[in-house]
């Protein structure tokens, strides 16, 4: 003889009450991942071909950035370095809050762009980077007539595609970056999977 247990409504409130918890755990796992962890971007413009394509899906580690403000610092990423950032000029209605570029200098530090050329000037390099050279990855010649010294608090970035028009950045309208609104350094290209790598 065959014996059928019926669930008691209480045991399918439990069960739904489980499922409930369950699916809010997930939501919050994945939000705070989001925050402090790694987020997920999307490459729109050809501001930093070759290196990046518009539709390339990128994963941006947010851990250094985490790790900086748990020890009450700034996270400053190392020259030469992609990085994805809040736009400072941002406005709600705009669709780029958010950019991607390469760090070029620092506070205190000069950054010369003339005759297509880029150097960095500072303390330890009085006759200048030749960044160029020295942090291959950008379209030369580099377009502008750049002479300036970088804000306390703030970076100089370049998009890698630095002939004229093709990249808002540093030296031509975006103005510098205040380091708060750094996301954090880009780890790895997911998608497309055939061009998948890590920076």
């Amino acid at each position: 003889m065959a014996i059928t247990i019926t669930p008691s409504k209480q045991q399918n409130f439990k069960d739904v009450l489980n499922i409930g918890f369950f699916v809010l755990a997930v939501i919050i796992g994945a939000w705070l991942i989001n925050l402090f962890v790694f987020q997920s971007f999307s490459v729109s413009g050809p501001s930093m071909e070759s290196t990046l394509y518009t539709s390339d899906r990128l994963i941006v580690n947010r851990l250094p950035v985490t790790w900086s403000h748990i020890r009450g610092s700034q996270y400053i990423p190392p020259r030469g370095q992609v990085i994805v950032f809040r736009n400072p000029l941002f406005e709600k209605g705009m669709h780029d809050e958010f950019i991607v570029k390469r760090v070029v200098a620092f506070p205190g530090e000069r950054v010369v762009v003339k005759d297509g050329a880029v150097r960095v000037y500072n303390e330890q390099n009085p006759n200048g980077i030749d960044f160029d050279h020295d942090y291959p990855g950008g379209s030369s010649p580099t377009a502008g007539n750049v002479d300036t010294i970088v804000d306390d608090g703030h970076i100089f970035v370049m998009g890698d595609h630095r002939q004229e028009g093709y990249s808002l950045d540093s030296r031509n309208g975006l103005g510098t970056i205040p380091y708060q609104n750094i996301i954090g350094p880009v780890a790895l290209r997911v998608f497309p999977f055939t061009k998948m790598r890590t920076f």
